[in-house]
């Protein structure tokens, strides 16, 4: 299993469970957590989501080693991934997501917090988009969601720099909604996450649906033209050159 699925008071919580690859993201975990997320929307007896990481890190972002292989394997790379399954599922998510970040969050594990309604981050969790030391472009709709949330000049250094931003850094910013300490972090979360799942659930997804209706379509568009520039630039001089620096290639 690369995704734990949990009950309690209205909340479900799905925690990433691939601790040995830091929660990155492979095809099997990106259709676990879109199928969770379709799922909990669908279930009447489920308020809130609330998203968190196993172990040290909330999510490494996409897995490297199966990057490398769908660009070197004609047959993976002839095939779709389940990465646009799940940012269709977070996109039509009509329950409140609460995310709870643990640890490391890079890539897809800090973009998915454009989706959140509510961030809460360990005050010894780091955030990073290392698009640019990859040699690719943003994903998630993240050129356009991230300026929505930060503004334009922290979004810009956080897709452009590919460095780290902390915790204190990210609260300032307004990725984070709170910042606590590492054994408070799940309770908290869990303690705001039940707070709103007692309220009427036909009044939450009203209430989401006039919040985020008025960005599909610019979550749309962003898509479409991050799709583009990832596609040119996969493979190319750089991203080939990180890839074989990741997985040791590119060493002597």
């Amino acid at each position: 299993m690369t995704l734990q699925i949990s009950d309690d008071n209205r909340v479900r919580t799905l925690v990433l469970d691939r601790p040995e690859a830091l929660n990155a993201f492979n095809e099997e975990l990106y259709l676990a957590t879109a199928t969770a997320l379709r799922e909990a929307d669908a279930d009447p007896d489920v308020a809130v989501v609330l998203l968190t990481g196993a172990g040290r890190a909330f999510s490494a972002g996409n897995d490297l080693k199966e990057m490398e292989a769908r660009i070197t394997d004609p047959q993976m790379s002839d095939q779709g991934s389940h990465f646009t399954t799940m940012i269709s599922a977070l996109t039509d998510l009509t329950k409140p997501l609460v995310c709870a970040v643990n640890g490391v969050g890079v890539g897809i594990g800090t973009t998915v917090l454009g989706y959140a309604d509510l961030v809460f981050m360990s005050s010894t969790a780091r955030l990073k988009c290392p698009f640019t030391s990859l040699g690719v472009a943003p994903e998630a709709a993240s050129s356009y969601l991230l300026p929505q949330l930060i503004g334009r000049q922290n979004a810009a250094w956080m897709l452009l720099s590919s460095q780290w931003v902390d915790a204190a850094e990210a609260l300032r910013m307004g990725i984070a909604w709170k910042v606590c300490e590492p054994d408070e972090l799940l309770p908290e979360a869990r303690r705001h996450a039940e707070i709103i799942a007692a309220q009427s659930i036909p009044s939450l997804v009203a209430v989401k649906s006039t919040l985020t209706e008025p960005f599909r379509d610019g979550i749309e568009a962003a898509t479409a033209r991050e799709n583009a520039q990832f596609e040119m630039l996969l493979g190319g001089a750089a991203n080939a050159a990180a890839l074989a620096d990741f997985t040791g290639r590119g060493k002597s």
